[in-house]
C-alpha cells in the first residue's frame, strides 16, 4: 500500500485517526527507511503519528522494519544493549558511568546513540572527552569489549535509514516514531541482549512494558532521568524486568520514597568534559557511586548472569 494511504488512516486527528496493524505498519516504516517516499510524505507521517500516538502493533511493526536494516554484531556472551537519545540538559550524563561500571564487572556492554544535540549533552560527547570515540565495525566492539570497555556505536553506523528519520526533528522541530524504535533497537546476534528502555509517563511505560511481553524480550524498563536510562543518582526510580518477555520480578525494585537522608556528590557543571572527569573519579574510588546507579547495576549483574546459565532452548527473545 502507498504511504499516502497510510497517512490517511492515520492522519485524521487524535479522535478520528485508525491505527495500523503490525504487518502494514512494517511496510510503512520500510517505505520511510528505503526512501521510497518524499521528504513531504515523511513530514506528514512523522507528525500524524506524533498526533495519533503508537500502539503496540504498530511499535512493533516499526520496529521489525529497523531491525531487518540495522547492523548485527555477533556475541557468544549476553550483552547490555543501552540506547542514548536525550543526553543530559540540567543533571550530569551518567549512562557513560552505568555503561563504564558494568563492563568493569566483565560485562560487554554496546552503547548506542547520535553524535550531537542541540541543546544538550550527549553520551558520544561524554564518551569522546573520556578518550573512547564512537566505533565504526564490529571488530572494533570485539576489541572493546576483549579490554572490557563498553562500546559506542552511532545510529548512523547501526542503521544508517534510521538516523536520516532522526534528523527529521530538526526540521519540523519534534521528535517522531523513529525516536521510539531507536531505543528498542537490538544490535545483537548469536546471545541474548538485555536491553535498557526508559519512559517519562506511565502510558509510555505500559507501553513497552507490552512491547516486551509480545516480542519476548529481555528489558529492563525504568523512568528515564532525562530521558536516558539510567538511575537517577538522587532518587532511585521504580525498575522493571522481563526476560523472554516474562516479568522479572526479583530484578526490579520499586520506587525510593520519603525524603532523601543526603543528596549525592554531583559535578556542579553538566559539559561533557566535567562529567568525564566525575566519571573517572567514581572509578577510581575517589567519589563514591551514587546509591541508586549502584542498584541498578547490581540488578542488571543479576540479570546478565540468569541470561547466561539459560539454556539457549528456553531463551525466548
Amino acid at each position: 500500500m502507498s504511504i499516502s494511504q497510510y497517512i490517511k488512516e492515520i492522519g485524521r486527528g487524535a479522535a478520528g485517526a485508525r491505527s495500523l496493524d503490525r504487518t502494514q505498519s512494517q511496510d510503512l516504516m520500510a517505505q520511510v527507511l528505503d526512501g521510497q517516499v518524499t521528504d513531504l510524505e515523511i513530514g506528514a507521517f512523522a507528525l500524524a503519528m506524533r498526533v495519533k500516538g503508537e500502539t503496540v502493533d504498530e511499535l512493533i511493526g516499526f520496529a521489525d522494519a529497523m531491525q531487518a536494516r540495522t547492523l548485527m554484531i555477533d556475541s557468544d556472551r549476553p550483552v547490555v544493549v543501552i540506547p542514548s537519545y536525550n543526553g543530559a540538559r540540567k543533571l550530569p550524563n551518567l549512562t557513560p558511568l552505568l555503561a563504564m561500571c558494568l563492563a568493569q564487572e566483565g560485562v560487554r556492554v554496546l552503547v548506542h546513540g547520535q553524535r550531537h544535540d542541540k541543546a544538550r549533552v550527549t553520551s558520544c560527547e561524554v564518551f569522546a572527552a573520556l578518550g573512547m570515540p564512537p566505533l565504526e565495525s564490529a571488530a572494533a566492539v570485539h576489541e572493546c569489549w576483549r579490554r572490557h570497555e563498553p562500546a559506542f556505536v552511532l545510529t548512523e553506523t547501526l542503521c544508517p535509514p534510521l538516523q536520516r528519520l532522526l534528523d527529521v526533528r530538526w526540521v519540523v522541530g519534534l521528535r517522531n516514531a523513529g525516536h521510539t524504535i531507536a531505543k528498542l533497537m537490538q544490535p545483537i546476534a548469536g546471545a541474548p541482549a538485555l536491553r535498557l528502555a526508559s519512559h517519562t509517563h506511565p502510558e509510555f511505560g505500559a507501553l513497552m512494558g507490552e512491547f516486551a511481553r509480545r516480542t519476548a524480550a529481555d528489558l529492563m524498563l525504568l523512568r528515564g532521568t532525562e530521558g536516558e536510562a539510567v538511575a537517577d543518582p538522587r532518587r532511585c526510580p521504580k525498575i522493571e524486568t522481563w526476560l523472554g518477555g516474562a516479568s522479572a520480578a526479583e530484578l526490579g525494585c520499586p520506587a525510593q520514597e520519603g525524603t532523601l537522608a543526603e543528596l549525592p556528590l554531583l559535578p556542579r557543571a553538566i559539559d561533557a568534559a566535567t562529567v568525564a572527569v566525575y566519571i573517572q573519579a567514581v572509578l577510581s574510588g575517589e567519589k563514591p557511586t551514587p546509591a541508586p546507579l549502584e542498584r541498578q547495576v547490581a540488578l542488571l549483574l543479576q540479570g546478565i548472569a540468569r541470561l547466561q546459565s539459560a539454556p539457549a532452548k528456553e531463551r525466548r527473545a
